[in-house]
């Protein structure tokens, strides 16, 4: 089995190293990661004639490492145009991604956009993450239960257009985790979004400016005021019985089927009905 992967937090994140030794009992792994911290990133790919540069990285294993300085989904596609140019990967893997990307969080992920644009290319993919911001996250649960669960989704993956997974892990000690449960993507918002820049926030989820591409800490220029993005997550209250991130608080694994096509076909039809439809 040919293996992609890659993630959103950069090449030297505890997550992704952990996610190669987990896959590599499953065939050959080539891993091709962002230089530097791309969460919130979602699909977003590097264009406007930028420079994009890669870099070969030996000296790491298992697999064959390489960095990309450019978004999750781009990392996807060079990976498509230049590893397996001439044949896919049999399926990419992205993360393990530093905290949840249960409910909306999936809609801004970097780690599930590097699925979608697998998915989008034909590619069975999964995006995997634990609830836990530490650089220094103890991947335990990861390590016992996602093999297994891998083996689930490839063994049973239906021949459907634009299918990925999103598989969330409660940061819960591993004898607590009390099984896996199909779930769906939870409804909610955030609120309060953008607070005052407090580097000691940074501090104290042990995240360095090096870690998020900069050289030192911020520096307003005149008449700038600085923000960072740190919000609140608000339930919706009107959630599925299995919405994932209620799962995750129950201390389920929550494993969410997801498509790229983002159709309403109900409502398509419903205004087709409707009289929208019009010759001219």
């Amino acid at each position: 089995m040919e293996i992609l992967i890659t993630n959103d937090d950069g090449y030297t994140a505890k997550g992704i190293r952990t996610l190669a030794e987990i896959m590599c009992q499953f065939g050959n792994v080539t891993v091709i990661a962002p230089k530097k911290h791309q969460s919130g990133m979602s699909m977003a790919v590097s264009l406007g004639f930028r420079q994009v540069a890669y870099k070969e990285l030996p000296e790491i294993n298992p697999g064959k490492w390489s960095y990309l300085d450019a978004t999750p989904a781009s990392c996807i596609k060079y990976g498509l145009n230049f590893q397996f140019l001439e044949h896919k990967p049999d399926v990419i893997v992205s993360g393990i991604n530093h905290g949840s990307n249960a409910a909306s969080a999936s809609c801004y992920s970097g780690t599930l956009g590097a699925a979608q644009e697998g998915a989008l290319n034909g590619v069975k993919s999964i995006g995997v993450s634990l609830d836990a911001l530490s650089p220094d996250a103890d991947f335990t649960a990861v390590r016992q239960y996602f093999p297994d669960i891998f083996r689930k989704l490839i063994d049973s993956w239906p021949e459907k257009y634009g299918l990925y997974y999103n598989v969330n892990f409660p940061d819960i000690p591993v004898e607590k985790i009390k099984g896996v449960r199909a779930g769906c993507q939870g409804r909610g918002v955030w609120v309060r979004e953008f607070r005052d820049w407090d580097p000691s926030r940074l501090k104290h989820h042990g995240i360095t400016p090096e870690m998020l591409g900069r050289s030192s800490e911020a520096q307003a220029e005149p008449g700038e005021k600085l923000y960072m993005m740190v919000g609140d997550f608000i339930d919706s209250g009107d959630n599925d019985a299995r919405a994932d991130h209620h799962l995750m608080s129950e201390g389920y694994i929550a494993v969410t089927p997801c498509a790229i096509d983002t159709t309403d076909y109900v409502e398509k039809q419903r205004i087709s009905a409707s009289g929208i439809d019009i010759d001219f």
